[in-house]
């Protein structure tokens, strides 16, 4: 095996064997199972905390419509607002509410009051908001003499179903294909960004821990510096890809089993269409949110990820291994020298998050084309379609880009891996580029 071949295995085993990585490899994907079915209880979970609520409605505005919800019991009583407030503790009552007459059954405002020694929650105040408008529209129905049904013609749900010019097209979509490339592009990118991240600032320590443990010197007097770090580079990045790899596979499984634990059945809904679905029937959407995300290109989508990856991976790890070659004990002093290659790295975070709400803007299409942002804004309008040449103009200029940022690293390296006792600025490492072998 060649020289190169053992550094790429050593670096690879070395991690892969790791409990720690072994742990977090499979871990990860269940606690993200876990999160979500957490947060969705958290959500669905109904509060135990139940208000009872004297109601004075001097008008009779709301008799008869304000009706019992949840935890929530209204009681109208024929005392005045003095006797009650007055005599409050000795009545079985969390609060009074006082419904003032309507001067104007044209006013849009309509302000009522709430008196109670604690504050209501947040749920219970929306509940009541809710039931009083509600009982308050009734009630200025039949004041105003207005034809109800007419009145239910006017709450018209305006809904928008994509169809392609072309009637003999493929490309069926339907109203969630947006939110759904918005958030696979979201979690592409995310992903891009943790990862180039994670393995970069990996690759950054490992080059750091044998040139201050002294390791470095017995193992430069066997390879060259260039097989070295690139040995580091595409170690680590195996490590990366196996992990992304392992992820593939159990995420849906998991997925799959959590689908089969709260009885979400794929069947059902072959056949549905956006327009016949109730926004408000929760597991309907979800399924039909789950038959878009089988119905996208992921034999298109999945290897331009790898693709990018790799590219934003040996980019962005190149110039790490060069700061960590350069770095000494005071790892104070690299924060300066990490600095310019974050910024790109965040700057391409916060513009991904614009090419989901808008993949063909100016900012978006230049975006995945400049190198130092494609690698997470290119895979986040993946599933939206970009243009062929678009994809084929940034994986170019990406591969360009590694190349020359890899031979930029390897002449940084090649100094810096053996350079001791002394701070580096930035003065100093354009000097190293000119040195000779």
């Amino acid at each position: 095996m060649s020289k190169l071949g053992l550094i790429i295995k050593r670096e690879y085993l070395t991690r892969v064997t790791r409990r720690s990585f072994i742990l977090a490899t499979l871990l990860t994907p269940l606690g993200f199972a876990v999160f979500f079915v957490v947060v969705g209880f958290i959500f669905a979970y109904e509060s135990d905390d139940s208000k009872r609520i004297a109601v004075i409605d001097k008008e009779g505005i709301l008799q008869g419509s304000l009706k019992d919800e949840k935890n929530l019991y209204f009681k109208f009583v024929d005392t005045d607002l003095e006797t009650l407030r007055r005599d409050f503790k000795q009545f079985d009552y969390d609060g009074i509410l006082l419904l003032p007459p309507i001067k104007n059954m044209l006013d849009q405002t309509y302000t009522v009051f709430y008196y109670s020694d604690k504050q209501p929650t947040l749920d219970i105040e929306t509940l009541i908001r809710q039931r009083i408008n509600s009982g308050l529209r009734d009630y200025k129905i039949e004041q105003l003499k207005l034809e109800r049904e007419q009145l239910k013609a006017l709450d018209t749900r305006v809904e928008l179903d994509p169809e392609p010019i072309d009637p003999d097209s493929s490309d069926k979509t339907t109203k969630l294909t947006g939110a759904i490339a918005a958030g696979i592009g979201s979690i592409m990118g995310i992903i891009m960004y943790m990862t180039v991240f994670i393995y970069g600032m990996m690759v950054m320590r490992s080059v750091m821990e044998e040139k201050t443990t002294r390791i470095v010197e017995v193992m430069i007097s066997s390879v060259k510096p260039f097989q070295l770090m690139l040995g580091k580079i595409i170690g680590v990045g195996a490590v990366g890809l196996t992990q992304v790899a392992i992820w593939a596979i159990l995420i849906p499984l998991i997925s799959l089993g959590v689908n089969v634990v709260f009885g979400f059945d794929a069947n059902q809904m072959n056949t549905a269409t956006a327009a016949e679905l109730n926004p408000d029937d929760t597991e309907a959407m979800i399924m039909l949110a789950m038959r878009e995300l089988g119905r996208q290109n992921w034999l298109l989508i999945l290897p331009l990820f790898i693709v990018y990856f790799l590219g934003g991976y040996f980019l962005y790890s190149s110039l790490f291994a060069a700061v960590g070659s350069a770095m000494g004990d005071d790892l104070g002093e690299g924060q300066s020298l990490t600095l310019p290659i974050t910024i790109p790295v965040i700057i391409a975070f916060y513009i991904m998050f614009v090419a989901v709400q808008a993949p063909n803007s100016s900012l978006a299409v230049w975006s995945s084309i400049f190198p130092l942002f494609s690698p997470i804004v290119m895979p986040a309008r993946l599933a939206f379609g970009p243009p062929v040449w678009e994809v084929a103009l940034s994986i170019a200029v990406l591969v360009a880009t590694c190349i020359f940022f890899v031979w930029l690293s390897g002449r940084i390296y090649r100094v810096g891996i053996l350079m001791y006792g002394k701070k580096v600025t930035f003065k100093e490492l354009g000097k190293w580029l000119f040195y000779k072998d």
